[in-house]
C-alpha cells in the first residue's frame, strides 16, 4: 500500500518519470492525508511552498501567515502551466533531436582528438627516448673504450713487473747470463743488460700505477636536464604560469607557501605539489593539493628534511606548466609552543610584555637612571630575564623568534630550572645574577668554562650574533662575530644534553654544544638596555588568514 502521506512533490523526486507515473497513479486510488495533520485531509494549497495543505496547517500550522488557493484552483493553474510547457518541448522536438546530434558529433570529435593528442605526445616522448639511447649508447662506448685502454696499460705494467721475479723475464736472462765463463761474452752481454736492470730497479724503486681506477671524470651531469624534463608541459595555452614568492614562504611548525599570478582573475585555480628531496633515495612523487587562492599552509611534514614546492594554474581543463621549484628545510625537530612567563623572574618595571606574551621590549627609561645612582666602579646593571612558561623534560624540540635590529644587548638559549632559581632570585638593583661583584668575570659565560653546564646563552646585539669561545676551534673576533639573522632558531635534544642555535632563514646551524638538562630545562632570554624579542607565531590556518587580511 502505498504511504498516503508522503507529499506528491516527493513522489515526482523518487526516480524515472515511468516510476513517477506509477506512482501517481496508485496514489490516485488513495485518499491523499496531511503529513502533519495525519487524519486531515489536504484541501488547500500554499503557494509559498507550493505543496498541498490541509485548514489546520492554514488556521495555527506552519502556513498560518501564507497564501493559499483553493485545491481547483490550484489544480486549474498547474494542469495549464504543464500543458504549455509540453506543448513547448513537443514543438521543439525537432530542435533537441538536432542538438542532440550536434552534441554526439562533438563527443566523437572529443574522442578522436584526444587519441590524436596521446599520439602526437607518444610521438615526441619517443623522440626523447630515442635521443636518450643515443646518448646512453654513447657515452657507454667512451666508459667501454677508456676502461679497455687502461687495462691494457695495468697489463702491460704487469708484465714488465712479472719479468722482475726470480726465474722470470728480464731476471731470469740474467741468471743466465751470470753463468757465462767466456770473460769477453760476458762483458759484451752484461753491459746492455745491466742498464735494463738498473731501468728496471728505478722503476720498482719509484712505483706509479700506469693508468688512473677512478671514473669520476665519466660521471654523467643530468641535473640542467632533469630540471627542463620537470618542468616538460604543453605548449603555451593563454594561462601564465604562477611564480612563487620565496620571500613570503617559509616552514616552521608547518610550511606556508605563497605565490602570485601574473594575471590573477585568468585562473579558476591552482594544483600545490610536494615531495621530500632525498638525493639517497629514488625520486619520490609529488603529493597534490588544489587550491582556489593563492596561499597554502602544509602540513605534516618530516622534519629535519628538504621539501620541494611547485604551482601551476587551472583555467577550466587547460593547465598552466609548473612554477620553478621552491626548497625548504623544515627544522631539526618538532615545534615546541610556549609563551613568555609572566609570573616568574618577569620585571614589569623594565620589561613591557604584550597581552598574548609572545612579545617583550626592555625599556631603559626613568627607572634605569634612578638605579645608575648606586652603580660604583666595578658593579654592572642586571640583565631582565624572562623565560617561557613550559618546560622540557625529555625529547628533541625546536622554537624561534625574532631579535628586534635596534636591540642593544640580548641573551638567548636554554637553562635549568636550578640555576634560574639562583639567577632569578638574586638582588637585581645593583649586580647582574651573571658577574662577580669585584672582579666583573663573566662567571657563567661560556667563554670561561667549556664544560657541559645547565644553561647556555648566546649574545646578540648591534645587528651582530655572537659566537661563544669554544676550545676546538678559532676564537678570534672575526671568526666569532657574524651578523644578525632574521630569525633565530634554538634546538633542544635533551635526552642528549645538545643545544643549538640555527639560523631560520637557511635553517643552517650557527653554533651548539653540550649543555646539562639533569633538571628540567626552559628557554631563558635576557635583555640590558632597549631591546625586544618576537616570538615566531605558529603556521596555521589561522595565520593564513591573518596575512590575507594583511
Amino acid at each position: 500500500m502505498w504511504d498516503r502521506t508522503i507529499p506528491i512533490r516527493a513522489v515526482l523526486d523518487s526516480g524515472s518519470p515511468l516510476l513517477a507515473w506509477t506512482k501517481l497513479t496508485e496514489l490516485a486510488d488513495q485518499i491523499l492525508m496531511c503529513p502533519e495533520h495525519e487524519t486531515e485531509r489536504i484541501n488547500m494549497y500554499c503557494e509559498l511552498c507550493r505543496r498541498p495543505v490541509c485548514h489546520l496547517c492554514k488556521l495555527g500550522g506552519n502556513h498560518s501567515n501564507h497564501r493559499v488557493t483553493t485545491m481547483s484552483s490550484a489544480y486549474k493553474t498547474l494542469k495549464e502551466k504543464l500543458s504549455k510547457d509540453i506543448d513547448y518541448l513537443i514543438g521543439k522536438e525537432s530542435q533537441v533531436k538536432s542538438q542532440i546530434s550536434e552534441l554526439n558529433l562533438l563527443m566523437k570529435e572529443t574522442e578522436c582528438n584526444g587519441e590524436r593528442a596521446k599520439e602526437e605526445a607518444i610521438t615526441h616522448f619517443e623522440k626523447l627516448y630515442e635521443i636518450l639511447e643515443e646518448r646512453k649508447s654513447s657515452v657507454l662506448k667512451a666508459i667501454d673504450t677508456s676502461k679497455k685502454l687502461r687495462l691494457d696499460k695495468f697489463q702491460t705494467q704487469v708484465e714488465e713487473y712479472q719479468g722482475l721475479l726470480e726465474n722470470n723475464g728480464l731476471v731470469g736472462y740474467a741468471q743466465e747470463v751470470l753463468k757465462e765463463t767466456d770473460q769477453s761474452c760476458f762483458v759484451q752481454t752484461a753491459k746492455q743488460l745491466h742498464l735494463r736492470i738498473q731501468k728496471a730497479t728505478e722503476s720498482l724503486k719509484s712505483f706509479r700505477p700506469a693508468a688512473q681506477t677512478s671514473f669520476e671524470d665519466y660521471v654523467v651531469n643530468t641535473s640542467k636536464q632533469t630540471e627542463l624534463l620537470g618542468e616538460l608541459s604543453f605548449f603555451s595555452s593563454g594561462v601564465d604560469v604562477p611564480e612563487i614568492n620565496e620571500e613570503q614562504s617559509k616552514v616552521y611548525n608547518n610550511a606556508l607557501i605563497n605565490w602570485h599570478h601574473p594575471e590573477k582573475d585568468k585562473a579558476d585555480s591552482y594544483v600545490l605539489e610536494y615531495r621530500k628531496v632525498n638525493r639517497d633515495e629514488e625520486m619520490l612523487s609529488w603529493n597534490e593539493i588544489e587550491v582556489c587562492g593563492t596561499s597554502k599552509v602544509v602540513s605534516d611534514l618530516e622534519s629535519n628534511c628538504n621539501y620541494a614546492f611547485r604551482v601551476r594554474a587551472y583555467k577550466g581543463s587547460i593547465c598552466s606548466p609548473c612554477s620553478r621549484e621552491l626548497i625548504l628545510h623544515t627544522p631539526p625537530a618538532p615545534v615546541f609552543s610556549f609563551l613568555f612567563d609572566e609570573k616568574c623572574g618577569y620585571n614589569n618595571e623594565r620589561l613591557l610584555l604584550n597581552l598574548k606574551r609572545d612579545r617583550v621590549e626592555s625599556r631603559a627609561g626613568f627607572n634605569l637612571l634612578l638605579a645608575a645612582e648606586r652603580i660604583q666602579v666595578g658593579y654592572y646593571t642586571s640583565l631582565d630575564y624572562i623565560i617561557g612558561d613550559v618546560g622540557i623534560t625529555k625529547g628533541k624540540h625546536f622554537w624561534a623568534f625574532r631579535v628586534e635590529p635596534y636591540s642593544y644587548l640580548v641573551k638567548v638559549g636554554v637553562a635549568s630550572s636550578d640555576k634560574l632559581q639562583e639567577w632569578l632570585h638574586s638582588p637585581r638593583d645593583a649586580v647582574s645574577p651573571r658577574y662577580e661583584q669585584d672582579s666583573g668575570h663573566d662567571s657563567g659565560s661560556e667563554d670561561a668554562c667549556f664544560d657541559s653546564q645547565p644553561f647556555t646563552l648566546v649574545t646578540i646585539g648591534m645587528k651582530k650574533f655572537f659566537i661563544p669561545k669554544s676550545a676546538t676551534s678559532a676564537n678570534e673576533p672575526e671568526n666569532r662575530v657574524l651578523p644578525m639573522p632574521t630569525s633565530i632558531g634554538i634546538f633542544l635534544d635533551y635526552d642528549k644534553g645538545r643545544v643549538a642555535f640555527y639560523d631560520m632563514d637557511h635553517m643552517k646551524c650557527l653554533y651548539e654544544r653540550q649543555v646539562d638538562c639533569s633538571h628540567t630545562m626552559y628557554p631563558a632570554f635576557a635583555l640590558m638596555g632597549s631591546g625586544g624579542i618576537q616570538l615566531e607565531e605558529p603556521i596555521t590556518a589561522k595565520y593564513l588568514e591573518y596575512q590575507e587580511d594583511m
